[in-house]
């Protein structure tokens, strides 16, 4: 038993874990506990009977467009924000950041040693990075897991894209708002708890052009600009938001899919690699050889077959 140490405050009320271990309904597995940014964390793995109720719907599909402006738009028109917590904590950051720059600092060239005012500038600084990553832990989690939880409670099945984020993310002007949406999280999440309670996660193809095609007449655009925020088809004339109009093609991906009449359908997994023979050809001049391809080419004016 661990002696007592002082008051121990909770971040979240312990009640409800005690009485579910005095009554029999829950068994503690393991404690972790770990110190970090001068506090103590313990983390308690419980064994517990949770049941779960199905969909209501369980033939009802949902398409799930992400974004970074708003967390997700859904096919049914729904739209659920995005909390942003770095943005907002980021203009406190600057300021305490440029205050620790003008003190005198330590330098390893010179020997030269900090000031007093220098250590209390940093210690603030990294305080309030502490703080920050508690808060912005704790709002996008709190965003993810109730996108999540209502998305398995609702439909039985929920279509999502399989973004390349490890490609997103190496544009510096995007890179920070999208890990801080956290898309990754998202769909573990999604997958995990459609399993808990009996769904389906359809995952449409990484090649799949859900915000270039029209979602009322399948015409495909040949270029979509990132910043045209509204899609207006040339051919039907259709006007839409342009989250909505992929989330609306993601959703009718996966009645294709359920169906039998998708390109996935023959269960191979629509978040596999999708291979060269399926990509978007590539112009290359006669006798060149094209990127990742092996083998030897034929000679001009003779046909491959």
């Amino acid at each position: 038993m661990l002696p007592r140490v002082g008051r121990v405050k909770l971040h979240e009320d312990g009640a409800r874990l005690a009485d579910l271990v005095a009554g029999g309904r829950a068994r503690v597995m393991a404690v972790s506990v770990r110190f970090e940014r001068g506090r103590w964390f313990a983390a308690f793995a419980v064994e517990q009977d949770v049941a779960r109720p199905a969909a209501p719907d369980p033939d009802a599909v949902i398409g799930v467009d992400l974004g970074i402006k708003v967390l997700a738009v859904l096919s049914t028109g729904e739209v659920v924000a995005n909390p942003k917590p770095l943005a907002r904590a980021q203009r406190h950051l600057r300021r305490l950041s440029r205050r620790a720059s003008r003190r005198q600092g330590p330098d390893r060239r010179t020997g030269q040693v900090p000031s007093r005012r220098w250590e209390r500038a940093a210690a603030a600084v990294a305080t309030a990075h502490g703080r920050v990553a508690d808060i912005r832990r704790g709002i996008r989690r709190d965003a993810q897991h109730k996108l999540t939880t209502a998305l398995v409670a609702r439909y039985g099945t929920v279509v999502i894209e399989d973004l390349n984020v490890a490609g997103m993310v190496k544009n510096r002007r995007l890179a920070r708002a999208i890990s801080d949406a956290g898309f990754g999280q998202i769909r573990r999440q999604v997958e995990y708890k459609a399993a808990w309670c009996g769904g389906r996660v359809i995952v449409a193809d990484r090649w799949f052009a859900s915000s270039k095609t029209c979602s009322g007449c399948d015409a495909v655009k040949t270029k979509l600009l990132l910043s045209e925020r509204a899609y207006v088809c040339v051919a039907c004339g259709l006007g839409i938001d342009r989250d909505e109009n992929a989330a609306v093609n993601l959703a009718e991906y996966g009645r294709k899919i359920l169906s039998g009449s998708g390109s996935e359908s023959n269960g191979r997994g629509a978040d596999q690699k999708t291979g060269l023979a399926r990509q978007v050809a590539v112009k290359r001049q006669p006798g060149t050889r094209q990127r990742g391809q092996t083998g030897t080419l034929p000679p001009q004016g003779e046909s491959a077959a």
